[in-house]
């Protein structure tokens, strides 16, 4: 697409930003794609890019928090196969979609995440002991959340760790760490995806993944360096932030 230098610089910036707060709170998806959907991408393109920018953006805080030794994969295998699944799911039932139903159908889809927002329980209210166990945590959350991810996605980086805290009771830091791990594999997988089927603005796409990269890197330091002290008013803020954009501004 003929995009502008301004337009293109626009949305750079815009993932550098989704990139810094998605590895504290999450919810970069959700500015990154009414951003490129503003800019004028069809939805599947706008789709598709976001998830190769925002693929790499995750595998630089995903890889920052491994080497920090926040991220015990083995433990993770089950619920990173099922959220595997879900995103080819989730993505094959999306490119099914006409581009005039899915315009209609995406602002809905941000209201949903406004109400998610807007209820969005407090995380130090969850049960300290798990509620249910690895096995039927990866066929429930990580089943659907794969599929949300490879459907549409943002808010995912804000919804799993709340649900790996209430429901497998992580501490906010190993969920922070552990919900960059099952991103990577979901919009990684979602990306290959839309990359077969040539949905993919690859220029802009590499532009805003370098952006998001050094976002998502000041990020996940900040998130080690200060603990959930720092991200559960971020994550509030965030939500709150975000609620009203999609309520009275999308």
């Amino acid at each position: 697409m003929d995009l502008s230098v301004v337009t293109q610089s626009i949305l750079v910036a815009v993932a550098f930003f989704a990139g810094l707060i998605s590895s504290i709170a999450g919810s970069g998806g959700i500015l990154t794609l009414p951003a490129l959907l503003w800019a004028g991408l069809p939805p599947l393109n706008a789709l598709a890019t976001n998830k190769l920018q925002s693929s790499i953006g995750t595998l630089s805080s995903a890889w920052n928090f491994f080497r920090h030794g926040h991220i015990a994969i083995r433990p993770l295998l089950p619920v990173l196969l099922m959220g595997f699944v879900g995103s080819v799911i989730g993505t094959f039932a999306v490119q099914q979609l006409e581009s005039e139903i899915l315009l209609k159908l995406i602002p809905f889809l941000l209201i949903a995440i406004a109400i998610y927002f807007l209820t969005l329980p407090k995380i130090a209210a969850a049960n300290p002991q798990p509620k249910l166990s690895q096995g039927w945590f990866a066929c429930t959350a990580g089943l659907g959340m794969g599929f949300y991810g490879g459907f549409f996605g943002p808010a995912m980086g804000s919804i799993f760790p709340f649900l790996l805290v209430w429901l497998v009771a992580r501490n906010l830091v190993t969920a922070t760490a552990e919900t960059k791990l099952m991103i990577l594999v979901v919009n990684g997988t979602s990306a290959i995806i839309f990359i077969a089927g040539g949905h993919v603005i690859w220029g802009l796409a590499i532009a805003m993944a370098i952006a998001q990269m050094v976002g998502a890197r000041m990020g996940s330091n900040l998130v080690m360096q200060r603990g959930s002290g720092l991200v559960q008013p971020i994550i509030t803020i965030v939500t709150l932030l975000m609620a009203i954009k999609l309520l009275f501004f999308a």
